[in-house]
């Protein structure tokens, strides 16, 4: 049996300009970092010739074409796997729909344990970039680069999305006290909406393919919030990294209407109001997590919890996407 992990993720700077349809014209910046949340894969060889895929539905097909499942379809197409003799189960800490980027991990936790089963040895950036022709290339889904290289490589990672589709890769340099001080007084905060976030995605591609001046120079300033974000950062000028998050949570509204609404906007005020120093929506929007930056976090606990809202407690995770049994 191999089972391998992949991280979860936030986004501390820059997200949306990890798409295509924007980085490939302008370059792209953004700042993430892996959380101790995960998305697991096991396999196992089967008794008789079949594939068993086990996930919110169960498959039990002969060949690799008859697969619903497009990710793992396609990653069994990548890896050159045509024996259908394997049993495929998928677990998670937290289910999709939340905005911490589920799908990469589970790409990349997929991809890395058929590879260990062929006994393929791929490095990790190689790892991602397989995530990424699968989920971008392959399957036409409107996503970004960021998730499925976060969740690859772990720790508080820079990644610069170049326009010929390189990625570059840089750890965030942090002493280690502003390390524990981000990792400290950053909370998330369940809203209990879960969605898919195509729709959201999809409507910031088209307008970016489609040159809306409006889009463009949004992910512009976003971009530059990316880059500054990083700089306030390194120098441990934490709050001042905090009210960023504010703008940066105003810019990505503009975006789509349905970013946010009435009932996330009274959480967010209400978190304002009692200790969030800064804050926003993780993931393309609609629901899933707010994360907030706090130096008060009784208070903004007592109260968010109050009103119902359920934390999630986590530490940052380092070692990415790994093989944890074989």
């Amino acid at each position: 049996m191999i089972i391998t992990r992949s991280p979860l993720r936030i986004s501390l700077g820059g997200g949306g300009t990890d798409l295509p349809s924007y980085y490939r014209r302008y370059g792209g910046f953004v700042i993430s970092a892996a959380i101790n949340k995960y998305v697991y894969i096991t396999i196992h060889q089967t008794f008789f010739s079949e594939l068993i895929i086990k996930y919110s539905k169960m498959e039990r097909v002969q060949t690799v074409d008859q697969v619903q499942h497009p990710i793992i379809r396609e990653a069994l197409k990548m890896v050159g796997i045509v024996e259908p003799t394997l049993e495929i189960t998928s677990m998670a800490d937290i289910p999709d729909g939340t905005g911490l980027g589920s799908s990469g991990s589970f790409t990349t936790a997929l991809l890395k344990a058929l590879h260990t089963y062929c006994n393929n040895v791929v490095p990790t950036s190689e790892l991602a970039a397989q995530a990424c022709e699968i989920e971008i290339d392959r399957l036409r889904a409107p996503v970004g680069k960021q998730d499925q290289y976060i969740a690859a490589h772990g720790g508080v990672t820079c990644f610069d999305f170049q326009q010929d589709d390189n990625v570059v890769v840089s750890p965030l340099r942090l002493s280690t006290e502003i390390l524990n001080d981000l990792e400290d007084n950053l909370m998330l905060f369940f809203t209990g909406v879960y969605r898919a976030a195509s729709a959201t995605l999809k409507e910031q591609d088209e307008k970016t393919r489609q040159s809306e001046s409006e889009m463009l120079e949004n992910l512009h300033s976003v971009r530059e919030m990316g880059a500054k974000s990083r700089e306030y950062l390194e120098a441990g000028r934490l709050v001042d990294f905090a009210e960023l998050m504010n703008v940066h949570w105003d810019f990505k509204k503009r975006r789509s209407g349905a970013m946010s609404n009435s009932q996330i906007d009274r959480w967010y005020s209400l978190a304002r109001e009692n200790g969030a120093l800064g804050g926003k929506l993780i993931g393309a929007g609609g629901g899933g997590f707010l994360m907030f930056y706090t130096e008060d976090k009784t208070r903004l606990r007592r109260v968010m919890n109050g009103v119902g809202m359920r934390e999630v407690r986590f530490r940052f995770d380092f070692e990415g996407t790994k093989v944890i049994v074989q």
